[in-house]
């Protein structure tokens, strides 16, 4: 299995188990363990593997969830006990993630049987919820059986596969604390669930088309179409005619829509509100994804993981009849796929035979519909049918999505499949400390529960900007506390006070610990990569508020136990119009023209691109600019991108978070070559003290725009401004003597730029390490914010106590 989502580490303690001493036995024959597993082991067999391992060694006793994993207790003579011992630890179901084993000698009770207990309530409960996991093979093969009872069955699972995290309420994990607690199970379902035999021992959403969840295919008007399989038949026959559909899928509504129908498309984008952003494609088969694209041998991993996440490939050049259409992606060079996950993607793709749009079920900044009365009034005027299912969605849930960069995976967005695993550090703490709640910036956010030795990451939220997104992120918040079993000692936040997650942590009432955004970013990737002591972070995105009251955003910090310097950042340069410069990337132009000349000469050669403002306007953003009204500094990588983008006539006005870089970067990757453009780098002698090092771009742009007026092609003028960019970078880690580097923010989700800097760097004997198991935007600022929080605490920074309850 190819797992993104958590490590599969295995510690000391599971390679060799903790025996903690007990009074002696007096039976000397007969001995019996209690042993406690921790990991990712609910909701993944491990209480049928543990019953089997029973009835093969002929050891009695009992197994049950507790409120930190599975816990039993074995009685045998010791050489039984130690080959049960062995196969635990070997021969775990292949969904389980084993952190820890821990034994002790109990007394025996001469029990002869072997037995599954309920699971244990009283406790506070801090066991693993595991993420919901694609359709097994098994499963697979009894649902396109025709002899099973479970043939075409769209919620066919077992415990190797299926839904967890969005149908759990509560823990311990059992059927009666998730949304399948009111569909009591067949006599036929019931014989499965209880024979230690069979691989839906204790599958707890186990059900089949007599006692399960049941399709329907109903209309925008509340009007019922079709039930049962016939619902998944008539939403094939919609989409066959064009028609858009939006799916119940594991963790919400996704919107499907044939991929290869122009009008079609372009319908759902201008009923969904999105017009340039590209869709995710679901194919029926990886054959025909490789159809459309070309398929590495990571990628080919991941596209079949059981996390199944949207994977953005290279598309192929196609004019075939059945190819899908431009407007899928506009402009793209890539393509965001995925195969059928759930039963009722695999059943209704093969009714189908050919590629579909499936994206969110949502509008534009809002998240996804999740409920089915909620889907009928939110996606009521995109959708021509909705095919529906009456099993409750707990936490509604999107899909992951992942690209390969340097022949290694990069997420995202880490939601589906991925959330909430989570996140182990390799140094174990004997005192866990406080616990502490990361609550995310205001875009792509994530909330994160760190309990000392483990941080919960929870799924993609997506932005605050409407009243769905903040419910969703109360509620997320709430469910994930609850989950982890643990209530909050503190909780840390982004240094700007207005973002809405801020706000919410300040009115909290816990201990306050905010967090310079960029810090956050780069303590996120240093901790996921397990690096201690300094760490140089290579911090470049949008914008972040500094320490200094300006805008940071090509930052180079050091980083060492709880506290950071800022050791480097690109010159400053202003954003006139403030907030609106992230929709509109020429004034970001105009603000980096005035910091290149004083002023604002738009006749000059080379400035065509920004021909369209008038003199009156010109004049206007002039006096912003010169007296700094509305027209914050920043030093802001990301905007810079931006500036570039405009000047070169790529992109004027965006309609999605980072369009105008993502366009540029589209570009650079159609040329080949190495050239780079001037910068300047001032000398300085000391690296520990004094003012950060300013890198000047001025040289850059100045350069940039005689090529421009030079026409030389745009490709060629992106292509030489991104390879500059990684020179500049690999000259500061150069001054600054790094051998290792983490590299963080929205603009190292560009493939061009991280491929770049890790070769350049490479070439120098560093290491530029991205992130593995968070994406390197804003989604991991939740989980920066949490584990510099407690770096703070432990660097004697700040101080929290821990809660005595």
């Amino acid at each position: 299995m190819f797992c993104f989502g958590g490590s599969k580490r295995r510690s000391k303690a599971t390679a060799d188990p903790v025996l903690k001493s007990q009074p002696p036995v007096q039976d000397a024959g007969c001995k019996r363990l209690r042993i406690d597993v921790r990991g990712a082991v609910q909701g993944v067999g491990f209480r049928p593997f543990v019953y089997r391992l029973a009835e093969r060694f002929g050891v009695a006793g009992w197994v049950r969830n507790g409120p930190d994993g599975v816990c039993c207790e074995v009685e045998a003579n010791e050489e039984t006990l130690t080959l049960f011992m062995a196969a635990l630890r070997t021969e775990a179901p292949p969904l389980a993630d084993v952190h820890s084993i821990e034994s002790s000698q109990v007394p025996p009770t001469g029990e002869g049987a072997f037995a599954v207990w309920e699971s244990e309530t009283k406790n506070p409960v801090s066991a693993f919820v595991l993420p919901d996991v694609a359709t097994c093979p098994d499963c697979l093969d009894e649902i396109f059986d025709p002899a099973n009872k479970r043939y075409l069955y769209s919620f066919t699972n077992c415990t190797n596969c299926g839904p967890r995290y969005s149908i759990v309420e509560s823990l311990p994990y059992d059927r009666c604390r998730t949304s399948m607690a009111d569909f009591q199970m067949c006599p036929a379902c019931a014989t499965e669930y209880a024979d230690p035999a069979d691989r839906r021992f204790h599958a707890e959403p186990n059900c089949c088309p007599e006692c399960g969840p049941r399709l329907s295919a109903v209309r925008p008007d509340g009007s019922i179409v079709a039930e049962r399989h016939d619902a998944l038949l008539a939403a094939a026959v919609a989409l066959r005619a064009g028609e858009i559909v939006a799916v119940k899928g594991i963790g919400g509504y996704l919107l499907f829509a044939d991929a290869r129908r122009v009008e079609t498309v372009q319908r759902l984008r201008d009923r969904k509100r999105r017009p340039d952003k590209p869709f995710a494609v679901m194919c029926p088969s990886l054959a025909e994804v490789e159809v459309h694209c070309d398929v590495s041998a990571v990628a080919r991993e991941l596209l079949q993981s059981p996390q199944a996440p949207i994977v953005l490939l290279p598309r192929r050049t196609s004019c075939d009849a059945g190819a899908i259409c431009a407007d899928v992606a506009p402009r793209s060079p890539d393509l965001g796929m995925l195969l059928p996950y759930a039963p009722l993607h695999h059943i209704l793709m093969a009714e189908l035979g050919f590629p579909v749009v499936a994206t969110s079920g949502n509008v534009a900044n809002e998240p996804l519909a999740s409920g089915n009365a909620e889907a009928l009034g939110r996606l009521g005027g995109i959708a021509d049918l909705f095919l529906m299912h009456d099993r409750p969605i707990v936490a509604r849930i999107d899909d992951s999505v992942v690209r390969v960069v340097d022949n290694a995976p990069l997420i995202l967005r880490r939601a589906r499949g991925c959330s909430p695993y989570p996140i182990g550090f390799e140094q174990a703490r004997e005192d866990e400390g406080p616990v502490i709640l990361g609550v995310g910036g205001h875009l792509a956010n994530t909330i994160c529960l760190d309990r000392g030795n483990d941080a919960r990451l929870g799924p993609h939220i997506g932005d605050l900007e409407s009243p769905e997104a903040l419910n969703l992120f109360e509620q997320t918040t709430g469910h994930l506390s609850d989950l982890g079993g643990s209530r909050p000692d503190a909780i840390a936040c982004d240094l700007h006070p207005d973002y809405r997650s801020s706000r919410f942590a300040a009115a909290s009432g816990l201990p306050l610990v905010s967090v310079q955004h960029h810090v956050a970013h780069a303590a996120a990737v240093a901790a996921d990569r397990q690096m201690d002591g300094p760490v140089l972070g290579i911090a470049w995105d949008g914008t972040g508020l500094g320490d200094d009251g300006t805008l940071w955003g090509g930052e180079f910090l050091m980083l060492d136990k709880g506290a950071y310097r800022r050791v480097a950042h690109l010159r400053p340069f202003r954003l006139p119009g403030g907030d609106a410069v992230a929709r509109e990337p020429w004034r970001t132009a105009l603000g980096v023209l005035w910091e290149l000349e004083g002023r604002l000469d738009l006749k000059r050669p080379g400035l065509a691109a920004l021909g369209r403002l008038t003199d009156e306007e010109v004049r206007v953003f002039s006096g912003m600019l010169e007296k700094g009204l509305n027209a914050p500094l920043t030093s802001s990588a990301g905007r810079l991108f931006d500036a570039v983008s405009a000047l070169a006539g790529v992109r004027h006005a965006i309609s999605y978070q980072g369009q105008a870089a993502i366009e540029l970067e589209w570009m650079a990757r159609k040329a080949i070559t190495n050239e780079i453009y001037p910068f300047s780098l001032p000398q300085q002698i000391y690296r520990t003290e004094g003012p950060p090092l300013v890198l000047d771009w001025r040289p850059m742009i100045a350069a940039l725009l005689r090529d421009l007026s030079e026409d030389v092609s745009i490709p060629t003028v992106a292509a030489k401004f991104h390879n500059t960019l990684a020179v500049m970078i690999a000259a500061v880690v150069e001054w600054q003597g790094a051998n290792r580097v983490v590299l963080s923010g929205g603009c190292f989700q560009n493939t061009y730029l991280c491929e770049r800097v890790i070769d350049l760097l490479a070439s120098s004997g560093v290491e530029a390490l991205l992130p593995r198991r968070v994406p390197p935007n804003d989604g991991s600022l939740s989980f920066g914010q949490a584990v510099w929080a407690r770096a703070m605490i432990e660097g004697g920074h700040c101080h929290v106590s821990r809660h005595s309850g």
